[in-house]
């Protein structure tokens, strides 16, 4: 079924954002709203909190409601606001998710429940379950290289019958498997992967939830827009000339590199919560230049 972009809540372009981190460990509650600001300024349609690249595994439920709340206050209804909420427990799933409809968030990102490793019928009533305890859309999050899991496409299909469960942040690329989706449901699809965006849009995807998109969003946008208008060879140059960005930030895990980079333009973001580990000074230059190259503002040859 062809997918129609403007059923979705969530817009074009989202970051999947970090959280600013104080040099104690703590989190920077002013820095994330500032930071929240900064993205929707800069070309974001949405924000993702409390995701991958924002160091869930490593905050707490009351760091998480309050990242939530300093995001929102900061952004208000100027950018659609997803709040992660997945772990590899259902009831603390569902916990996340009612706290998150509470506080605001327009929207809820749910990973698929990672080390655990449920079978498909597992992971379907872990969704619904999830879906029939809040009045939110719900992207879900099929990244199978983190979680030990990929949802496979006939479970997908089935999941797109319950009515909060509209779209899908895919980081499995496997395209004949999207393809096997849309042409059966109405789920819309966004690409999780910054190296696969212009794939994604090939198949009919809506937009991006980006880790890039803390520096390049507007244009992602314009990738995209450019894309829909029909001008796949500006969109192919588009791509290419974005390729270094993603290529430099995913060196190592997404989200040091990105911290290193934000604080290289004196935005907000701070050290890393162990397990990950800051970025080296040796990292650090290899990231200037791969950035210099994707021509990052704020980075030189």
């Amino acid at each position: 079924m062809a997918v129609n972009r403007e059923q979705s809540p969530f817009g074009t372009v989202l970051t999947a954002m970090v959280t600013p981190m104080l040099a104690d460990g703590s989190v920077d509650y002013p820095g994330v709203g500032r930071l929240a600001e900064y993205l929707v300024a800069n070309g974001n349609d949405g924000i993702v909190v409390n995701g991958t690249t924002g160091e869930a595994p490593t905050t707490t439920d009351d760091e998480k409601s309050r990242i939530l709340a300093a995001v929102l206050e900061s952004v208000g209804d100027a950018a659609f606001v997803v709040a992660g909420v997945g772990t590899n427990d259902t009831a603390h799933s569902v916990e996340l998710a009612r706290a998150a409809q509470d506080a605001g968030a327009r929207g809820l990102l749910a990973v698929t429940p990672y080390y655990n490793k449920p079978p498909q019928a597992g992971i379907l009533a872990h969704f619904n379950k999830l879906a029939d305890n809040v009045d939110l859309p719900i992207m879900l999050y099929d990244i199978p290289g983190r979680t030990g899991t990929a949802i496979e496409w006939e479970t997908l299909v089935q999941l797109a019958e319950h009515r909060n469960i509209v779209a899908v942040k895919d980081a499995k690329g496997d395209l004949e498997s999207v393809v096997e989706v849309l042409r059966r449901t109405d789920l819309v699809w966004y690409s999780g992967d910054d190296g696969l965006n212009l794939p994604f849009l090939s198949l009919g995807g809506a937009g991006f939830v980006s880790v890039t998109g803390h520096f390049v969003a507007q244009r992602l946008g314009e990738l995209a827009t450019t894309f829909w208008s029909g001008d796949v060879t500006k969109a192919i140059e588009i791509n290419e000339a974005l390729q270094p960005v993603s290529t430099g930030l995913f060196r190592t895990q997404g989200a040091i590199l990105t911290k290193a980079a934000l604080d290289e333009l004196g935005l907000p973001a701070g050290p890393m919560r162990l397990p990950l580990v800051d970025a080296t000074a040796e990292q650090i230059a290899v990231l200037r230049s791969d950035l210099a190259l994707g021509a990052v503002a704020g980075f030189t040859a």
